[in-house]
């Protein structure tokens, strides 16, 4: 029995395989109406042509942040020529403390191609969280005036149509990552 199932696995079309979670047709994440760190209105569709991943964070964090754009700068060179291909968005979940020229100023400490966007109003990115089924939340330090956000610390990438294909899990190896990117550049 089990090698019939084997079989008609084989023989049967299957979805590309990708290491992150294919959620290919998913009904959320669809876009975003936001604004650059140069002051420009942006949606997905100024990117079509491109794989897109986008990264929700923020410029203060001690760890995750930093970490996966350093990682995503891995990416884009393990892409090689391809990677002009790959747009990375991060959008801050920080917007009393991520102004314009502070996100200018961190996403030139990894790559001059990263885009940084914000919401002009709270209200604004808690929709775009809600849509984009992403967590974050302000936790105040009893022994500081600082604080940090807890948030969801994973990826969304969208293939070069525009169409949101995987969500990828902090942590995923680079050459994973990159893996999955160019089976979608080259149109998987």
């Amino acid at each position: 029995m089990a090698g019939g199932a084997t079989m008609l696995g084989a023989c049967s079309p299957g979805k590309p395989s990708f290491h992150g979670t294919d959620i290919t047709g998913a009904d959320y994440a669809k876009d975003f109406a936001l604004t650059d760190f140069n002051g420009q209105p942006r949606t997905l569709a100024d990117f079509k042509g491109k794989a897109v991943v986008i990264f929700f964070g923020y410029t203060q964090c001690p760890d995750v942040c930093p970490t996966t754009m350093g990682e995503l700068v891995q990416v884009k060179q393990a892409l090689g020529a391809e990677g002009d291909k790959l747009q990375v968005l991060f959008i801050s979940v920080d917007p009393e403390r991520d102004t314009p020229a502070v996100l200018k100023a961190y996403m030139a400490n990894f790559d001059p191609g990263f885009v940084a966007l914000y919401a002009d109003s709270p209200a604004k990115l808690a929709a775009l969280a809600r849509d984009f089924k992403v967590f974050y939340q302000r936790v105040d330090r009893k022994d500081s005036p600082n604080y940090t956000v807890d948030h969801t610390a994973a990826s969304y990438v969208y293939d070069p149509q525009g169409r949101l294909r995987l969500f990828e899990r902090y942590g995923t190896p680079v050459a994973d990552l990159a893996a999955d990117i160019k089976r979608l550049i080259d149109g998987a």
